[in-house]
């Protein structure tokens, strides 16, 4: 068997890469192409918005898949249907049948794969970095990192994070630009393309070594999948991180259609949220950079506390930013440099903190709550600034985030000051 180009964890990362920068490419593309198929703009949006409810519910109806994506092999057919699942619209454009029903079932197969494959992407990244820890320190197969110890999880999820958030930057003015070159159809293509190379490469990623290759070896036929609610219960840490990053991804909508909004409102339509995602987007770029050099020496709560606190202030000073372009650019720069570490603390958390089906539950719940939380504050934002003002939707959303970032606090002191007295029992139970 020919061995794979790169080793499984850069290969990873580099898959992540390539599949964003479809994405985040073709986004452009797509919405042209439902205008100028159906001409009626309503469909423009229904892509994007179908795929939202599979991963809105995916705790419930993935329960049973999760589970068993624990190899590039699980991964791959997943990666297979997403691939599918984009190919109706240029499959349909070919015959002139690109209507709702097309693109609704675009977007429900592309959503359904992708609220799978997402946190089982993380979590086998995290299985692997565990594996290699393991091999270098002697620990057993199946136990996760002690807090104190790391096992490079932290760091792989970071680069992850970086090959995501680079896409961002480049990929949409590559998309326009090719639009404009090649045509809406062509691009489509290209991006059903890339996620298939994906689905193939993805073959050669194994199983990392101590975690159940099939259902069978995880038990899953004599009880029932692990719930994300119970997994959360019994990790306040993680509980209290993926809280932070729910509000967080809730609250986004204040910062996109706010800025937007307000520049309405001053004057200057277009150039405050132009100033904002460039000043957010550059600064979170280049603090990624850093972020998987430095993670493992940073505390993870307080982390994601101070993450989620900062970009909640950034919220409260745009409105007394505003119109000022440059002091805008800069405030939202400040709260794109935060954000990284919040979301590597994070990762880091549920990959020292659990092990197999709860690892999988626990990247589910982030996913959901986080990813989800933006699309419903989106889909409800524009009504909610139109009632109470953009200058105010800003200064509530900052504030809910700081709210959010000192309740995650008080539940990790809370955890730290009940694991100090159980600590102790165990100690005076091995004395005995």
């Amino acid at each position: 068997m020919r061995e794979p180009l790169l080793p499984p964890l850069p290969l990873l990362t580099v898959l992540t890469f390539l599949t964003w920068t479809g994405s985040r490419m073709t986004a452009v593309a797509l919405p042209l192409v439902a205008l100028a198929e159906t001409g009626e703009v309503w469909t423009t949006g229904l892509v994007g918005g179908m795929a939202g409810l599979p991963l809105l519910t995916v705790g419930w109806w993935g329960r049973g898949l999760r589970d068993r994506l624990t190899s590039g092999r699980a991964l791959s057919v997943v990666t297979a249907v997403h691939a599918a699942g984009l190919a109706v619209v240029p499959v349909a454009a070919l015959t002139g049948q690109v209507g709702a029903v097309a693109l609704c079932a675009s977007g429900m197969v592309t959503g359904t794969a992708g609220a799978l494959s997402g946190p089982a992407q993380r979590a086998l990244v995290a299985d692997l970095a565990d594996a290699e820890g393991r091999r270098g320190a002697g620990r057993v197969p199946g136990r996760p990192a002690a807090p104190d110890g790391r096992t490079g999880a932290a760091r792989w999820l970071a680069w992850q994070d970086l090959a995501h958030r680079v896409s961002m930057i480049f990929a949409p003015p590559l998309g326009a630009w090719l639009v404009t070159a090649w045509g809406t159809q062509p691009l489509l293509w290209c991006e059903t393309a890339v996620f298939a190379v994906a689905a193939l490469a993805v073959l050669s990623v194994p199983t990392a070594p101590g975690v159940p290759r099939s259902a069978e070896e995880a038990g899953t036929a004599a009880s029932p999948p692990v719930s994300a609610v119970a997994v959360l219960r019994r990790h306040p840490q993680v509980a209290a991180g993926v809280l932070m990053a729910g509000v967080g991804g809730l609250c986004w909508f204040g910062f996109t259609l706010g800025l937007a909004v307000l520049g309405v409102e001053t004057g200057r339509p277009g150039a405050l949220i132009a100033a904002g995602v460039s000043g957010y987007g550059a600064a979170s770029v280049a603090v990624s950079l850093l972020v998987p050099l430095v993670i493992d020496r940073l505390p993870r709560t307080a982390t994601m506390a101070l993450s989620w606190a900062v970009l909640g202030a950034a919220f409260l000073a745009l409105p007394v930013a505003a119109p000022n372009l440059v002091a805008v650019a800069l405030i939202a720069g400040v709260g794109g440099a935060a954000t990284p570490w919040g979301i590597a603390a994070l990762n880091a958390v549920i990959s020292e903190r659990t092990t197999g089906g709860e690892r999988r539950a626990a990247f589910t719940a982030e996913t959901v709550l986080h990813s989800g939380g933006a699309s419903l504050g989106l889909l409800a934002g524009g009504a909610v600034i139109g009632w109470a003002g953009s200058g105010r939707v800003l200064v509530a959303t900052g504030l809910l985030q700081i709210a959010a970032a000192a309740a995650g606090l008080l539940v990790a002191r809370w955890e730290a000051a009940d694991a100090r007295p159980r600590s102790r029992l165990a100690a005076e139970d091995c004395a005995a």
